[in-house]
């Protein structure tokens, strides 16, 4: 099985230690990490889901960030426009998007908190994978 990641650059010193974890946890899996592509931001990930999606050799997509609350409720529009994107995108192309995105509401220390929780979406994406083979076209 090979996968890919998506993986937002704002917040880098949380996002590239998450990046690090989902690919360990890929590993452990059985699946390979076949392409990492480095976006500005969440906002900016869908694009580059899409082209992944469209790829033969690419079975499921992880995005990968971490929105941070700010003065206002940017964070949650960020966020929720991320989700929409990854299921409109998983049933567009019918393989499995994994929301490896923490946040929203959350502050740095809480986001560094939450770094291990790239391994969920990673898990959650390879039996997605293997659950969509054994159901077939």
């Amino acid at each position: 099985m090979k996968i890919a990641l998506v993986v937002s650059d704002f917040n880098f010193d949380v996002t590239s230690q998450m990046a690090e974890r989902a690919r360990r946890h890929a590993e452990f899996l059985g699946a390979e990490v076949s392409h990492t592509v480095h976006v500005p931001g969440v906002f900016d990930m869908a694009l580059a889901v899409k082209r992944l999606l469209k790829r033969k050799d690419v079975d499921g997509v992880a995005m990968i960030g971490a929105v941070i609350k700010g003065d206002t409720k940017h964070d949650e529009l960020i966020a929720g426009a991320a989700a929409k994107a990854a299921v409109d995108l998983a049933v567009q192309f019918d393989k499995p998007v994994a929301l490896g995105i923490t946040g929203p509401g959350m502050d740095r220390m809480q986001a560094l908190d939450r770094i291990d929780n790239a391994k969920n979406a990673i898990e959650s994406l390879v039996r997605m994978a293997r659950v969509l083979k054994e159901l077939g076209e």
